[in-house]
């Protein structure tokens, strides 16, 4: 029982890791090699964790080979534009200035269904309101309609909005501290405690969130009290 507990543990850390190095991507979004790679790493990782009888190295090597081909294939990626297009593709137009381009669908096995599909997902049900779609190597669709069929953007109607996006800090997440950022915010624990003695909390861990953005704009929302 602990073999296979330790055995599990062991493959689960090693495959986190091997996708950590892929970078932060939803499997729509994984290139081909990207997918083949999650693919083949899954059933590697499968047969030590079942069978005792086969040694860990056998099944930790082959996936740290995949893990070292993967990393070796991205670097020649972006050394070699042509190595990337041979690896990774290269994105295809669908529709240009209005017009589905049949020969293209038909070359990527892209149905007439499927363009409509995403085009309504989009917000478009006629593609002559497209001016392009284009079929990325993730195999997402990108739409650029016409300029007559976008809403109109505040600079087209002459209007000056003003600036109120921010980007907030977690400063408290759930009764912990988060001291990296509360120095980014350049704050000091003394401050974040005044604060917090106006709202009548005692300590962080009353609080469940609180948030400070660059326009000193605070969220601070407490714990609820268990039932």
């Amino acid at each position: 029982m602990a073999t296979a507990f330790v055995r599990t543990v062991i493959l689960y850390i090693l495959i986190m890791a091997g996708l950590r190095l892929m970078g932060k991507r939803q499997i729509g979004e994984l290139e081909p090699s990207e997918l083949v790679l999650t693919m083949m790493l899954s059933d590697l990782a499968t047969v030590p964790m079942q069978d005792f009888g086969i040694p860990l190295l056998s099944g930790v090597i082959p996936i740290l080979t995949l893990l070292a081909l993967s990393m070796l294939v991205s670097q020649m990626s972006l050394r070699s534009v042509r190595f990337r297009r041979l690896i990774c593709g290269t994105p295809t137009v669908l529709i240009d200035k209005g017009n589905i381009c049949q020969e293209a669908m038909r070359r990527n096995r892209f149905t007439i269904d499927e363009l409509l599909e995403e085009l309504r997902g989009q917000g478009f049900c006629d593609p002559q309101d497209v001016k392009y779609a284009v079929l990325e190597n993730s195999g997402q669709l990108s739409i650029l309609p016409w300029p007559s069929s976008q809403p109109p953007s505040a600079q087209d109607m002459n209007l000056q909005p003003e600036d109120s996006i921010s980007l907030p800090m977690i400063l408290i997440n759930d009764g912990r501290l988060i001291s990296k950022n509360l120095n980014a915010c350049g704050k000091s624990e003394e401050w974040l405690h005044r604060q917090l003695k106006k709202r009548n909390i005692q300590s962080y861990q009353d609080v469940f969130l609180l948030t400070l953005d660059d326009r000193d704009q605070m969220i601070c929302l407490p714990k609820e009290a268990k039932q």
